[in-house]
Formats: C-alpha cells, structure tokens, sequence
C-alpha cells in the first residue's frame, strides 16, 4: 500500500509570515493611534495625511545647522569587503573632528509648525502650553545624559507622561487638554533634550547630531503623539 506524503512549509516560514503580519498590525496599529492623538488636538483627516506623509518621508531628511569642534576622536564606521562580503569595521577619525548638528525634518520641525499652529488657531490654549512647555523641559534636561558615540538620551516615558499631566493637573478646559499635552510633550522634549543640551554635543563623539532624528536625538514627535493619548 502507498503512503501518502503531505508537504508542508518548512517552520521558518510560518515564522517569517508572522513576523511580517505582527509588523502590518503593528504599524497600522501605530499610525491609527497617531491619526486620533492629531484629531484629538483638532486636526482633519486630510491634514492627518498630509502630517503623515510628510513624517514619514521627513524622517530621511536632516537639514545641516552648523558644525561644533569636537574634544574627543570621533567613532565612524566603515565597510570593508572580504570574500564578497562587506563588513562594518569601527574606525576613529584622526585630526580636528566636528560634529554636524542638523534638524530632522519629520521629527522636529513638522512637530514644531504642528504646534505653533495650533496654538495659534487656539490662543487661549497659549498661556498653558507655554506652562506645560516649561515644566516638561525642566524634569527632561534633569534626566536626560549624554550617551558618548549616540546623543543625549533620556527615559522614552517620562515627557509625554509629564505633558499629559500638566494637562491635566492645570486648570486647563477640557477642550484644550490634548493642545496642551501636545505642545508640551513636543516643545519641552526639544527644550529640555536638545536645545539645553548644545553644549555636551563636543563630547559625543558623534559624526551627526540629529535634533529630532533617529540615533542621536529623537522623541520629539512621539513625546507630542504619547502625551495626547496619556491626556
């Protein structure tokens, strides 16, 4: 009698399919959360688009501020090829090294026009959003510390999760709440995290300090995203 022989996908590829449909839901997931934290704040879905497009495409783009000597050797990478295949080998940069501070386009300065405009559409929010600004920027320059080779980092959590407090602990109107969160979570991050922090970039090490960019600073827009949702 003949057996019957079934063929089946090799287990690898049902783990592939579902890191793949994880990473669909996820991102989906994601952008939805965005897409209400920007109605929340009074924005329509034709704008929410367009903030989402320009994030996402913004996000490849850094726009070179100006240049700050270095005072420790700089750690770059390079690719060596061997036997067809390329390698990334660490190497320090000898000489006078700088360090490029660019702005992120997608993650900063979007946020900071998204901000400004809505305060400017809503002025009696104004006052309170400065308020929050400044209590967010004040707990993030605390926590935040200089990550030679990587940037200036802090607790992911801890300025969205401030913003929405101050949110909601002032004596903020309800229909103002999410503007609040919004421009504190933003402004504060870039305040507390970036701005006052200039001055520790020579100590990086670092080839590119992205203000908003992913690697050497960043939280900008998502402390903004979190802050609404937590608010």
């Amino acid at each position: 009698m003949s057996q019957k022989v079934i063929y089946s996908p090799h287990p690898r590829m049902y783990f592939t399919l579902l890191v793949v449909l994880l990473s669909i839901v996820m991102i989906l997931f994601f952008f939805g959360f965005i897409g209400i934290a920007f109605k929340k704040i009074g924005l329509s879905s034709g704008t929410v688009i367009m903030i989402l497009i320009g994030t996402l495409v913004g996000s490849l783009i850094n726009i070179p501020l100006f240049k700050i000597r270095s005072t420790i050797p700089i750690m770059k990478t390079q690719e060596v090829e061997l036997y067809g295949f390329a390698f990334k080998v660490p190497t320090i940069e000898e000489g006078e090294t700088h360090t490029t501070v660019a702005i992120n386009l997608g993650g900063a300065i979007i946020p900071i026009l998204v901000s400004t405009y809505i305060i400017v559409k809503n002025p009696d929010a104004m006052f309170y959003g400065i308020v929050s600004t400044v209590i967010v920027a004040l707990i993030t320059h605390l926590v935040a510390k200089p990550k030679p080779g990587l940037g200036i980092v802090s607790p992911a959590f801890i300025p969205p999760i401030v913003a929405a407090l101050a949110a909601l602990f002032l004596p903020v109107p309800s229909q103002h709440q999410p503007i609040v969160a919004y421009v504190g979570g933003v402004m504060g991050t870039l305040i507390g995290a970036d701005l006052t922090n200039l001055h520790r970039i020579s100590g990086l090490g670092a080839q590119v300090a992205s203000i908003g960019g992913a690697g050497t600073f960043d939280g900008i827009f998502l402390s903004g995203i979190l802050a609404v949702i937590l608010a």
